[in-house]
């Protein structure tokens, strides 16, 4: 029988798709969604393509078994390949790096270099102790690819910090306030863009008492990336799915006017029916899933701002 081009012949393929689908339609709430993710995951790692790139696994960045990240490296690295650092979500308390192959294969496969890092979850930690977590592997991941490793060269890669759902809220910390990135012997500088996936960016008052146990009452308003708005943030692009019944698409909305008002720069695209899920599972190249704009307006937003950073 012939093979698609991700070396899956088209029956299996088309089973792939319709099983990953049927995982997403059957369960509801924070931890139904992340098994459903999870799913859907294996689904699309199973049909991924290995060519085009390689994969480094399990650098250290901290202590601790959580305390690692994956790079993925493209064929061909130049001085100025960009690096994205993607911090996948999970509630706060679920979720592991290798789930997401499949966005580390879809970037990588694009020519960007890639870090995904696990981080401590609650109970281990509440905030802030994941933001730490994500901002010592920023730094280090950026001091290993601008410093030349792994056969790549060293050289003024620009970089982007990228997150879905909680790691969108993570992610968007470190874009926002200044204080996390310069404690790890980096600096906001450094970042090119942030591209936000389904984000929560202003979701207090909190109403579930798992989230209160997560965010302490004495640190919650510092969850929040607006309240760290002052218009010297880096360029953002904001993504939700109309659709999403996770995360209000209202964060995506709240967090692109305040940066406007500040006179920063943000784009958000609220996309029509695209889920919660939706909005990472479109990043799959194997398998047809939801909208595959999102990855092709994502992609755009790394090229244009490395060319408008390097320029510089």
């Amino acid at each position: 029988m012939a093979l698609d081009e991700n070396g899956m012949n088209p029956v299996s393929s088309l089973r792939a798709t319709l099983a990953c689908r049927s995982i997403r339609v059957g369960l509801v709430g924070s931890l139904a969604l992340m098994l459903v993710l999870t799913g859907c995951a294996a689904v699309l790692n199973a049909a991924t393509s290995g060519e085009g790139y390689g994969v480094v696994s399990d650098i250290p960045y901290g202590s601790g078994g959580r305390g690692r990240y994956d790079l993925y490296i493209p064929a061909t690295v130049t001085e100025t390949t960009p690096l994205v650092v993607f911090i996948y979500g999970g509630s706060w308390d679920s979720g592991d790096k290798e789930t997401y192959l499949f966005v580390g294969q879809s970037l990588a496969s694009a020519g960007l270099i890639v870090a995904i890092p696990d981080y401590r979850l609650y109970p281990e930690v509440r905030f802030p102790g994941f933001v730490e977590d994500a901002a010592e592997a920023t730094a280090r991941a950026i001091a290993t690819v601008r410093g030349g490793a792994y056969g790549m060269p060293g050289g003024a890669h620009p970089v982007f910090l990228m997150g879905h759902s909680a790691g969108a809220e993570i992610a968007g910390l470190l874009a926002t306030n200044a204080d996390w990135l310069a404690a790890e012997g980096a600096s906001l500088a450094d970042i090119a863009g942030f591209v936000g996936l389904a984000g929560p960016y202003d979701f207090l008052p909190l109403t579930e008492d798992r989230y209160k146990q997560i965010f302490p009452q004495e640190t919650r308003s510092a969850s929040q990336p607006v309240n760290f708005v002052d218009g010297d943030e880096p360029p953002m692009l904001l993504i939700a799915g109309e659709d999403d019944t996770t995360v209000n698409p209202q964060n995506t909305r709240s967090l692109a006017a305040r940066i406007r008002a500040q006179g920063g720069d943000a784009t958000e695209i609220i996309y029509p029916g695209v889920d919660h899920i939706g909005a990472i599972t479109s990043f799959a190249t194997a398998l047809p899933l939801n909208d595959e704009t999102i990855r092709d307006r994502t992609l755009l937003f790394i090229r244009d701002r490395s060319h408008q950073k390097t320029a510089r």
